[in-house]
């Protein structure tokens, strides 16, 4: 381990930009930085997501990487930069293989590279899954927060999929206050269910737990439900589920149809990012030739700009943004810095010498 000064404090301590020490972040360093932070990380989502709104972010359109023979598969490529406190530059490769479940292994894999503002210089690589697991989270547990406070707060909750995704949500509504009356479960995968349940009653849930065989049961019986598949189209249909007007987490987004959407007040994290790639709402804006569906923003809801309605459901369909996964990116690179336990490879930049 070796003790390293961020970019950031060592232009502030020799007042000239260096080529900074190249850091490899694992999982685990990861996940200690994070654990139990679930609030400082939806404020400092919350933060970003102001920055994005008043434009002092840049956030490129993802860029797809797909196979014809693997046509389940991509890889997406998540260019961001964020300015404010964290003042950084960075890429996103996750990769989204859902075979991989039927083997045991977590849907999705990725990795984030941190570069240095003042000379573009990558300064860390990251073990990704657990940061983009975690942005994605505290999104929703922001979202869940901000889109019910003009109707009663939910106490039923629903997660329609049960995977990584829906765990950590769970975690970091948990970790932000919520409780719940009831948790309502469903999944295509019986052992999925059975092992998010485990998951449920080790992590000490309240309310009771209903596994639903049929999801109509699932989202009647849930006044805020998560939707966190791997679903690649709609297949929620009927808008009469949602008659009794709940908070939806849509934030698989690809699993209502059209319709549904068009009798609901639609927010979203960033309008043109997130009207593309075939999910429910850029469906919606095919259908209709518009986007007059949108309401608007969590941004513009944080700003008090839009008051989402009480009487209507309510869908978020969040697309996720690297500039979360940078500043989650940057706070864990802080974290190891602070604590000493930075990873360097001391040689990973070589001849430097412009004429040798």
């Amino acid at each position: 381990m070796t003790n390293l000064l961020s970019p950031d404090a060592r232009r502030a301590t020799t007042g000239a930009a260096h080529v900074p020490g190249f850091a490899v972040i694992s999982g685990a360093q990861v996940q200690q930085a994070l654990a139990g932070r679930e609030k400082e990380i939806v404020e400092l989502v919350e933060q970003t997501y102001r920055l994005h709104g008043a434009g002092d972010t840049v956030n490129p359109p993802s860029y797809f990487l797909r196979f014809a023979d693997r046509p389940s598969a991509r890889i997406i490529a998540l260019p961001a930069s964020v300015g404010g406190p964290a003042q950084v530059d960075g890429l996103k490769w996750i990769s989204s293989f859902p075979e991989n479940v039927a083997s045991g292994l977590p849907r999705a894999s990725a990795v984030l590279i941190l570069n240095d503002h003042d000379t573009g210089y990558p300064f860390a690589c990251l073990e990704s899954s657990i940061i983009s697991a975690t942005r994605t989270a505290a999104s929703a547990a922001l979202a869940a927060d901000r889109l019910s406070r003009g109707r009663s707060r939910p106490t039923r909750i629903g997660f329609f999929g049960t995977g990584l995704i829906a765990r950590y949500i769970h975690t970091f509504l948990a970790g932000t206050g919520w409780t719940f009356e009831s948790v309502g479960v469903h999944d295509l995968s019986t052992d999925s269910a059975a092992g998010f349940c485990g998951y449920l009653k080790q992590s000490g849930a309240t309310g009771e737990i209903t596994v639903h065989e049929r999801p109509e049961e699932l989202i009647r019986s849930s006044d805020l439900v998560v939707f966190a598949t791997v679903a690649g189209t709609p297949h929620i249909t009927d808008q009469g589920l949602f008659a009794h007007h709940p908070l939806v987490l849509h934030v698989s987004l690809r699993d209502l149809a059209p319709e549904v959407l068009l009798g609901a007040a639609n927010f979203v994290d960033d309008v043109d990012h997130c009207l593309k790639a075939d999910t429910s709402p850029h469906l919606a804006e095919q259908l209709t030739g518009n986007r007059d569906f949108l309401n608007g923003t969590l941004d513009d809801v944080m700003c008090k700009r839009v008051l989402p309605p009480a009487d209507r459901t309510v869908i978020f369909s969040p697309f996720g943004l690297g500039v979360l996964d940078l500043a989650v990116g940057k706070f864990v690179y802080d974290q190891a810095a602070q604590a000493g336990h930075l990873r360097l490879i001391d040689d990973f930049f070589h001849d430097l010498r412009r004429y040798g």
